[in-house]
């Protein structure tokens, strides 16, 4: 039972797979909110309100609830969404608009994945200051330390965290653990914060401060960060697990943030690092096991956005939106355990820039939230239109609202732009016009290289069959369509005449399916030419060769088709570098290097 959806261990696993990044946001979220406001009891009673009924329509209603039910398999993310509504639109300008706002929400997705590893790891070693004699402990040594967790993070990608991932579960789950018991122990000396549980105080405090709560509710957003990366990990373990976790987890967080609002009403001088604090003044002699619990927690966290973001880009490589890269899967358990190494190593890359550039895990948290919001809108946008498709009421009218709530937290986290939220849309920038640069590049590639029709190439197929000499053995010849055959294929055969006994032309073909492979075999194309066709979900991974053997196809040769672009045309030569530096087709899909041959055509964009 241990691997079923509903066992306590599914769950528990959960915890250190998906939620980690959300789990760690009571570090700093409250002193971000108290940079803006006065401790208060009025004030502390409406943004724990507020943080209260933002997890409780974001993350319950918008993640657990609907957009988790979406999908065949338990599948999550932007792209997913993207794939269910497609088929279902009629329009062209509905499937532009569609696929224009996925392509902004993975670019954003990518640009949280930055800025999150680097504010959880920096607000928690900065909880090094409240050990006694660390106090005035020099800033350049938190912020060498941050660094140097996040290099190691990094660096052990590669080998997979298959090894340890079985600890990631129950440390997260001691975690929780504390910062219910924690919150629970400060809110007994101030009970009045229970009060926060009703909406009212939200909407009072909303009501009485104006353009100034709108201001705090950039910083309420904190709270609800973790909320696309958990849909968009929810792939690795299905629905349910996950589910069940949050209904556990949901209280914890409540009692952690009434815990530190009711501190901060008996230690007003408390301004920042409240969690910390909080925990100091408790239990001293616990405090340092509790450090290091909480630096556990935001690599863990770290990890999930790490993993989730190689979900996300691989899903955009398989449906053809981002360049191939090359992948590793480093779990012989869980295929969606995946290793990017180009990704890996350019998101290393950007979060050491990004703390060096912001130091403090304060300055990141004023700058945080801009990418957050923006998916999270996009997703509800999308979820919206699925409801309205299908005609589900309830679910079309909660959609609905929940694009007016995230839009007012899109609103306010605009507020954040001078403080160096505009760090979000450069990173932002960077996939978004790698995205949009390759699939114009190959749109207008597909345009150039004017692929023959099988018709067209059969007849000329037929005639050098019948003439020239033929090699023994089996050749395969890639082709993205059998009935549009690649302007190579016919080069090879045709103009210099090598021809093998048998001639297989292989395409694969990505369906709006996450999952399923199934195959066709066609041998009556014409003597020695048959056509072997694979079919599979964008998130499966296709074993190309494995799946020839078990058609008994067995390859003496491989051709394939590379492109060699040139062009004194800006935005094609990033297209051309972009080309240049993808690993080849064969290498994406493990084709074995010994048998494969590239066949070079110059085209001049």
């Amino acid at each position: 039972m241990a691997g079923t959806a509903h066992s306590p261990q599914a769950v528990i696993r959960s915890l250190g797979i998906v939620f980690g990044d959300i789990g760690t946001s009571p570090i700093y979220t409250i002193g971000a909110i108290l940079l803006f406001i006065l401790p208060a009891a009025g004030n502390i009673l409406g943004v724990l309100s507020l943080i209260v009924w933002s997890l409780a329509i974001v993350i319950t209603v918008q993640y657990a609830y609907l957009a988790m039910s979406l999908g065949s398999r338990g599948e999550g993310g932007t792209i997913v969404l993207k794939e269910l509504l497609a088929p279902r639109l009629k329009s062209p300008w509905a499937v532009t608009f569609v696929s224009g706002l996925t392509i902004i929400g993975v670019a954003l997705f990518i640009g949280d994945g930055v800025i999150t590893p680097a504010i959880s790891i920096l607000s928690a070693v900065e909880g090094i200051r409240f050990i006694p004699g660390f106090h005035g402990i020099w800033g350049g040594w938190i912020l060498a330390t941050g660094i140097c967790i996040a290099i190691a993070l990094f660096a052990i990608q590669r080998k997979g965290t298959g090894r340890i991932a079985w600890a990631f579960g129950p440390v997260m789950l001691v975690w929780f653990v504390s910062l219910a018991v924690t919150g629970l122990v400060s809110i007994a000396s101030a009970p009045q914060v229970l009060l926060a549980l009703s909406p009212t105080y939200a909407l009072g405090f909303l009501l009485e401060n104006g353009v100034a709560s709108f201001i705090v509710l950039s910083a309420v957003l904190l709270c609800v960060t973790g909320g696309e990366a958990l849909y968009a990990d929810m792939g690795h373990l299905g629905r349910e697990p996950i589910v069940r976790a949050w209904y556990c987890i949901f209280p914890a967080l409540v009692l952690c943030y009434l815990g530190q609002g009711a501190y901060v009403l008996n230690n007003p001088e408390v301004r920042s690092a409240v969690l910390f604090s909080m925990v100091q003044g408790q239990a001293p002699f616990l405090y340092v096991p509790f450090l290091l619990l909480s630096i556990g927690a935001t690599v863990i966290a770290s990890q999930a956005m790490i993993s989730g973001m190689f979900s996300i880009v691989y899903q955009g490589m398989m449906i053809r939106i981002i360049p191939k890269m090359k992948v590793e899967f480093t779990s012989p358990e869980l295929r969606s355990q995946i290793y990017i190494e180009a990704v890996n190593w350019m998101l290393l890359l950007s979060v050491v820039i990004v703390m060096l550039e912001f130091e403090t895990s304060e300055n990141l948290a004023s700058a945080y939230g801009l990418a957050v919001a923006g998916t999270m809108t996009i997703s509800a946008v999308l979820i919206a239109m699925i409801s309205a498709l299908q005609k589900d009421a309830v679910k079309t009218a909660l959609s609905g609202a929940l694009i007016v709530v995230d839009a007012i937290f899109l609103l306010s986290a605009f507020t954040k732009i001078p403080h160096g939220a505009y760090w979000s849309f450069l990173i932002a920038a960077v996939p978004l016009v790698i995205i949009v640069t390759f699939i114009r590049g190959q749109d207008q590639l597909h345009r150039m290289m004017r692929p023959k029709s099988l018709e067209e190439f059969l007849a000329e197929y037929r005639q050098k069959y019948g003439e020239l000499p033929r090699v023994r053995g089996t050749a395969l010849f890639f082709t993205a369509d059998k009935n549009s055959i690649s302007p190579y294929i016919s080069r090879v055969m045709n103009d210099d005449g090598i021809l093998y006994e048998d001639n297989i032309l292989v395409s694969i073909r990505i369906t709006d399916k996450p999952f399923g492979i199934q195959t066709n075999y066609d041998r009556n194309l014409a003597p020695g030419l048959h056509a072997f066709t694979i079919i599979a979900g964008y998130m499966e991974f296709v074993d190309v060769i494995g799946l020839l053997h078990d058609d008994n196809i067995h390859e003496k040769t491989i051709f394939y088709g590379v492109e060699n672009i040139v062009s004194d045309k800006f935005f094609w030569k990033i297209y051309a570098i972009i080309k240049k530096v993808s690993p080849a087709f064969v290498q994406f899909y493990e084709l074995p290097a010994d048998k494969v041959h590239g066949v070079v055509t110059r085209v001049v964009m």
